[in-house]
């Protein structure tokens, strides 16, 4: 009889658990890899979104179909999500990929246009430079240009 009580008690936790591992799962967004963000905006799919400094489009470079939109807007990033929404046409489903340095700023960004009520936004969590999600953008040979005007 004893055991009862603390199986329930049991159950109860793991699906405590389970449930918590499941929401930050979905919580989690979507992402691609440089690759696929690439191939997808080269085939007009997707909307790749730089969104680091005009600094670092000048040391680095910048993808070649990339929109450059600087995340740091006056207005706070309702200011940034007014802009993107211009890049796509005012369609808040419209696909969209974000990527910055290594995948940190551009994952935050992610999470904030989701809460602002856009639906189809993409990570690329390797970034331009590389993070512990991959090598990244630069480093795996990928298409870059001189940005040197920005």
């Amino acid at each position: 009889m004893l055991y009862r009580p603390i199986r329930r008690l049991a159950v109860l936790i793991a699906a405590s658990f389970l449930a918590i591992g499941c929401s930050q799962a979905a919580d989690s967004g979507l992402t691609l890899t440089p690759e696929a963000a690439l191939a997808k905006a080269q085939a007009g799919e997707i909307t790749l979104v730089d969104i680091r400094t005009p600094g670092e489009w000048r040391q680095t470079g910048v993808a070649p179909m990339a929109r450059r939109i600087d995340m740091r807007n006056p207005k706070d990033p309702s200011g940034f999500a007014d802009r993107v929404l211009k890049e796509v046409g005012g369609d808040k489903s419209a696909p969209i990929a974000l990527i910055c340095r290594t995948g940190n700023r551009s994952g935050y960004l992610q999470q904030e246009l989701r809460s602002l009520g856009f639906t189809n936004i993409h990570n690329v969590p390797e970034g331009m430079a590389g993070s512990k999600a991959g090598p990244g953008w630069i480093r795996r040979g990928l298409p870059v240009q001189p940005c040197p005007n920005c």
